[in-house]
């Protein structure tokens, strides 16, 4: 095991001991708890089983049969979660011939990122995360389950799910995914597009049919953004089956994985069973899911995403996950790991390949077996399946009969532009770095920016509004080199959106030539490009955050070798300048109409992003 590895995962054991024990106290008290079918009264379980079949009622009330609960993200809007829609009837049916039984405990809101970006619904995109987990909470709430299964995919959909989860940390769960459609115009060409339309050398329709053969068809979209690289995270956590990220909808594998699930959670729960029946009590929980997500299991889940290039986004929703299970991470841990973890995967934005290629190149699993076997990864950690991670590894294939089984992954990757082993990565770094100065603490995707990009010292020019950037590189003021501060952005100002929309004119004016650079208390889609990019800045700008201090004209400099923010004015000056003032109309402007004034709640609650942004605390 590497040194840091372990010297990371012993600090934050430690920084956690008291959180982690009251969190495992309140699972264990849980776990003692008679079956929900004894536990509550004849009228409650009444209710329950008043929808059912004869068949489940005696299933559930007279044989005590384990009792499964789904908790779907799906609507027919979100690509990505369409397929859920017929999931129920192959999980009830997989459910019984396992001798449980299944009821849909609940449907959680799935928004689409990829739908708001620039507009007023990304202002509660970050806040729908913890909607979802309360919405998780919700469905769970009934108490009469003995495990779950979560059906969602997307950005904050996954974060969500696991957060509600984790506080009913004492079931046993299992996610299942439902795959990424299949490849279109490549992601190359779609970023060309939108360049060529942002300069006005394309028109509308020429970019929407552009973007219709990016986003064609039924599944997640195929680059490795947040959605994707919430499937890889999940993978290295051991909470999905096997090797099920990024297998395609529509195959008779997929099929096998879904009808899988229940059989593998309605073991897992006669295994909790037989275990709390010898009167061991740790054992009664070995697998429910508060369990499993330990310190190993978090840690694994950061080394995942740096050796990936996952999404940023990240490091403020896997913050927020490990506080619902007692444990504390901050960016520190990330960018201690991001030293020694190498880039293992080149998938877009980072890379020319989609996660099909990825999938093809060996996949997920090739990842965590080159992570464990490098010592970079915790092998022995717990996964939903029983096994240990090491032993989670693997392809999922159909046998010669069509039936579901596991091989091992092949010792090389079939295409070293897109996978490269731990022995000789594309980077011997992660993906992402931390960046502190006197403008804060904040977060870079270094690895998939240009290494003559790392260092961008250029004067500022300051935005209070994304719009007003927009509207200036239209104009034709930016043809320069400039640092653009897009203030005003973060949790409390506007639910901190991202800003995704900025990506293609900055990308335009780096490819002619200017040093250019983004530096913001917002966020940046997973899908975060070429252009460095400082984001999520602590403290944000509404709270006094020293971006408040910018004026037009400070250099700035930015610094991911050093990990370095900068405004390089005088220490007196900058000591006694006061922070800007937020234009009252913007204020109003970003918290009323279109569902924002049911978040004021939100806005006023949240935490930072280094703290998870979290609105439950």
């Amino acid at each position: 095991m590497h040194s840091v590895l372990l010297h990371v995962t012993d600090r934050i054991r430690q920084r956690s001991a008291a959180s982690r024990s009251d969190y495992l106290q309140r699972l264990q008290h849980l776990a003692e708890r008679p079956l929900g079918s004894l536990r509550l009264g004849c009228a409650n379980l009444a209710h329950v089983t008043a929808g059912l079949p004869v068949d489940d009622r005696l299933r559930i009330v007279s044989e005590r049969a384990p009792h499964i609960g789904v908790v779907t993200a799906y609507n027919d809007m979100l690509s990505a979660h369409r397929p859920y829609e017929d999931y129920p009837h192959l999980l009830r049916a997989s459910a019984h011939a396992a001798g449980a039984t299944m009821q849909v405990a609940g449907g959680v809101p799935a928004m689409c990122d990829g739908v708001t970006q620039g507009l007023p619904g990304m202002e509660m995109s970050l806040f729908s995360r913890d909607v979802i987990a309360q919405g998780t909470a919700i469905a769970l709430s009934h108490d009469v389950f003995d495990g779950a299964l979560l059906l969602g995919i997307c950005d904050k959909i996954v974060p969500g799910l696991l957060i509600g989860a984790l506080h009913f940390g004492h079931l046993p769960c299992i996610f299942i995914p439902a795959g990424p459609m299949s490849t279109g115009l490549s992601n190359a060409d779609k970023a060309k597009m939108r360049e060529k339309f942002a300069t006005g050398a394309a028109t509308r329709e020429e970019l929407y049919e552009s973007e219709s053969k990016s986003y064609h068809e039924p599944g997640t979209c195929t680059f490795y953004g947040t959605a994707n690289s919430n499937q890889m995270l999940l993978e290295a956590m051991g909470l999905h089956l096997p090797g099920a990220a990024f297998i395609h909808p529509s195959t008779p594998l997929r099929e096998a994985l879904t009808i899988e699930a229940p059989r593998v959670l309605a073991e897992r729960i006669a295994a909790h069973r037989r275990a709390a029946a010898q009167h061991d009590a740790p054992g009664a929980t070995a697998w429910s899911i508060g369990r499993i997500v330990d310190e190993r299991c978090i840690v694994n889940a950061m080394v995942a995403l740096l050796a990936t290039g996952g999404s940023t986004n990240h490091l403020i929703h896997w913050v927020a996950v490990a506080r619902a299970a007692g444990i504390l991470i901050d960016w520190n841990d990330f960018s201690e790991l991001s030293d020694v973890v190498p880039l293992l995967a080149r998938v877009y934005p980072n890379g020319e390949a989609d996660v099909n290629a990825f999938q093809a190149a060996g996949g997920p699993g090739w990842i965590l077996r080159e992570l464990v076997e490098a010592g970079l990864m915790h092998g022995d950690a717990g996964t939903c399946t029983g096994s240990s991670l090491r032993e989670h590894a693997r392809l999922p294939v159909l046998d010669a009969e069509g039936n579901l089984a596991w091989k091992n992954l092949p010792a090389e990757s079939s295409d070293t532009k897109v996978l490269r082993p731990a022995a000789d990565p594309f980077s011997p770094i992660g993906g992402l770095r931390v960046l502190g100065g006197n403008l804060g603490r904040s977060v870079i995707k270094v690895s998939s920016v240009p290494e003559d990009r790392w260092v961008i010292e250029a004067p500022a020019r300051v935005f209070d509004d994304q719009s007003d950037l927009l509207h200036a590189f239209e104009a034709g003021e930016l043809e320069r080199d400039f640092v653009a501060v897009v203030r005003y952005q973060g949790p409390r100002a506007n639910g901190m959106p991202e800003l995704h929309k900025l990506t293609p004119p900055l990308g335009v004016l780096q490819g002619r030539g200017f040093r250019v650079a983004l530096v913001t208390d917002g966020r940046m889609s997973g899908a975060s490009g070429k252009v460095p990019a400082a984001i999520h800045l602590c403290p944000e700008a509404v709270d006094g955050g020293p971006l408040a201090r910018v004026r037009d004209g400070d250099l700035i400099r930015l610094d991911a070798h050093a990990g370095t923010l900068q405004a390089l004015v005088p220490d007196a000056e900058w000591a006694r300048r006061e922070t800007a003032e937020r234009p009252e109309g913007l204020k109003l402007e970003h918290s009323r109409g279109l569902g924002r004034d049911l978040f004021a709640g939100f806005r006023r609650n949240v935490n930072t992003a280094e703290e998870g942004a979290c609105t439950w605390l």
